[in-house]
Parts: C-alpha cells; structure tokens; sequence
C-alpha cells in the first residue's frame, strides 16, 4: 500500500489568525515603549531645569550676600561708612560711571554692586566688584568685573528662559542707598516635554 505524503504548511485562515493575534499583542506593547520614551525625556527636561534652578540660586545668593558699596566721600557717622546706591535695574553697561562689558552688553536685568579688598599689596586696595545678570535669548548670563571694565567671567547659568517672566523685587527700594535686606530674581523656565517650572533665586545680604 502507499503511504499519503503529508503537506505540513499555514492555510491563509491560519496566516490570517496569526497575523491579527500579533496586531492585538503589538499594540498595547508599542504604547508601553512609547510612553516610556516620553516619561525619559520629560524626565530630563525636569532634571535640566532643576539643575539650571540649583546653579544659578547657589551664585545669586553668595552675590547678594556681597553687595554694598560704601561711601568714602562723605561724612563718617558713629564710626560706620555710609553705602551708596549699590543695586541697579535694567542697567546698562556703564550705568552710574560704573562699567563693566561693552556697548554690546545686553541691558541687565540686575547688577549688583559690592566693594572689593586687593590684599595682595602691603597697603589693600579698594576696587569694586560689579556682578549683571543679563538675558541672551532663553539663557540667564552672569557676568562679573572686578576693578576693571573687562569682565573676568561669563557663563550662562541657567538656560530655558521664558522671555518676559524676568522680575527682580527687594525688601526695600532696590535702588536706594540704604541697600535692601534681600534680593529675589523670579523667572519662568519652559523646557521642551516639561511642564513650565517656576524659579526663585534668593540672596540675603551679610550685615556688616
């Protein structure tokens, strides 16, 4: 007797049936994985603008804590130096004859003036320290002199910048020569797949 030879194969009803099995497991597996790759980059955005908000509170509040620039010109009362005006808002370069960049320095947002020790002679030296924090696009700048028109540094220290959410109060008149007991730089910083997130920087000034 002969033997059958058996066709082993897929009929189409088969290949169909696996094929929609395949589409229902795939689906719900592609939106994990989606989501994921969403939760990551949302996840980074916030760990950016953390970091932005870290960076620029720790040097806002050291260049607060500094601010003060005295009067020498004037009378000594009960043995303690007079300050001068020693905060500047939406101050150019050279605002008050104290400068520090060039023409092609963006307008400040705030400059922060304080006096500074050259003790590297026999007889110290007074010169004074200007630090501006300026805005270049969506990047926060500080840019700090130290006795000369020529900055020694600038960096961005925060990046994300929502334009026009900048806004600097003070405990007291910002600009008055009785210089304010706090400073607060607010601003809003927007990063791609991150929900807006609000800054506070925070200095307070040393009493000396």
């Amino acid at each position: 007797m002969l033997s059958r030879r058996s066709d082993a194969g897929f009929t189409v009803v088969e290949l169909l049936v696996v094929i929609v099995i395949l589409g229902v497991i795939a689906v719900p597996i592609a939106n994990v994985v989606i989501g994921a790759i969403r939760n990551t980059d949302t996840t980074s955005a916030r760990l950016a603008v953390s970091h932005d908000a870290q960076q620029s509170a720790a040097f806002f509040a050291q260049d607060v804590a500094a601010v003060g620039l005295r009067d020498y010109s004037g009378q000594i009362a009960n043995g303690a130096v007079p300050y001068s005006p020693s905060i500047q808002l939406g101050a150019a370069y050279d605002a008050g004859g104290q400068v520090c960049g060039t023409a092609a320095t963006p307008v400040s947002l705030v400059r922060l003036l304080s006096d500074d020790w050259d003790t590297t002679t026999p007889a110290a030296t007074r010169r004074t320290a200007i630090v501006a924090y300026y805005l270049a696009g969506t990047e926060l700048h500080r840019l700090r002199c130290l006795g000369s028109a020529t900055p020694v540094s600038d960096a961005a220290v925060a990046h994300h910048v929502q334009p026009g959410t900048p806004a600097v109060t003070c405990s007291s008149t910002c600009t008055g020569a009785a210089v304010p007991l706090w400073v607060k730089l607010t601003f809003t910083a927007v990063a791609r797949n991150a929900d807006p997130y609000p800054i506070t920087l925070f200095g307070q000034r040393r009493q000396t």
